[in-house]
């Protein structure tokens, strides 16, 4: 049984973390599988926005296997640290929109993923949160650096601290989660949000996510200027001119994405 699924079906790539029967812990082997199929979506012009979710009901990733020496063993853990943050990073900076769909629980490492992606909706009975420090260690795959850029500094302190697990309600009032829906509609919410982006230029998507991401990395005058070279390569398509034209002809335009 592969621990990822993934397929491409209508311009969105779903990924699945498939090893329901273990809570969807993270282990070596899923790292460089998840790796493999990140460099693809990096480079397919047919996906326009990705969904990753959980394998089942309960976990969408409850963390990292400390049943694989990998995660478990100090002389391995730093190496799988530097490969695990690789593929974090990698999922930060895909070109198109993701979106974590958490279906169940998500903790450590598998929280540390959905804080990867662009947005994260969430089914209203569950826990997340990054307990590392529960067992003596801190969130080590971008947890102390995306958290505190996404809800602050207290907040994010607060979390990593007590090592709390907090109910997605509560991580829609932090600020961390999108939106909260009901298990039964999960999917069903992250495909229509997936379908709402993909009306729009597919360039356009991929400008505007780079001079968010890019901007907040420096000062607002540098940002500006990620944005006025995003802006000049957006009004040089011809995605531009066909969604011109569909806006006075007041009708859906069908972009080419260049």
């Amino acid at each position: 049984m592969p621990c990822i699924l993934y397929e491409v079906e209508s311009s969105i790539a779903h990924i699945t973390i498939n090893r329901e029967e273990a809570l969807n812990t993270i282990n070596l082997k899923m790292v460089e599988r998840l790796q493999a199929v990140i460099n693809d979506i990096a480079v397919n012009p047919q996906v326009g926005v990705v969904i990753i979710s959980g394998a089942g009901q309960r976990a969408f990733s409850a963390g990292g296997d400390l049943h694989d020496p990998a995660f478990s063993e100090s002389s391995k853990m730093v190496e799988t640290l530097k490969k695990l943050n690789d593929l974090l990073d990698s999922i930060d900076n895909l070109p198109q929109p993701t979106i974590a769909a958490i279906n169940g629980y998500a903790f450590g490492a598998g929280f540390e993923l959905a804080l990867a992606c662009d947005f994260r909706i969430a089914v209203d009975q569950t826990l997340m949160g990054l307990p590392q420090t529960n067992i003596g260690l801190i969130p080590g795959a971008g947890g102390t650096q995306r958290l505190p850029r996404l809800i602050g500094e207290t907040k994010a302190l607060e979390l990593i601290l007590t090592g709390k697990r907090v109910t997605s309600l509560d991580a829609y009032q932090y600020g961390f989660i999108t939106k909260v829906v009901s298990n039964q509609i999960l999917e069903e919410e992250a495909v229509n949000m997936a379908k709402i982006m993909l009306r729009n230029g597919p360039l356009a998507l991929q400008q505007a996510k780079y001079a968010v991401k890019n901007g907040l990395k420096t000062d607002i005058q540098q940002g500006k200027k990620i944005e006025e070279l995003c802006f000049a390569k957006t009004a040089a398509s011809e995605d531009f001119l066909i969604g011109l034209h569909a806006f006075f002809e007041k009708k859906q335009a069908e972009f080419h994405g260049n």
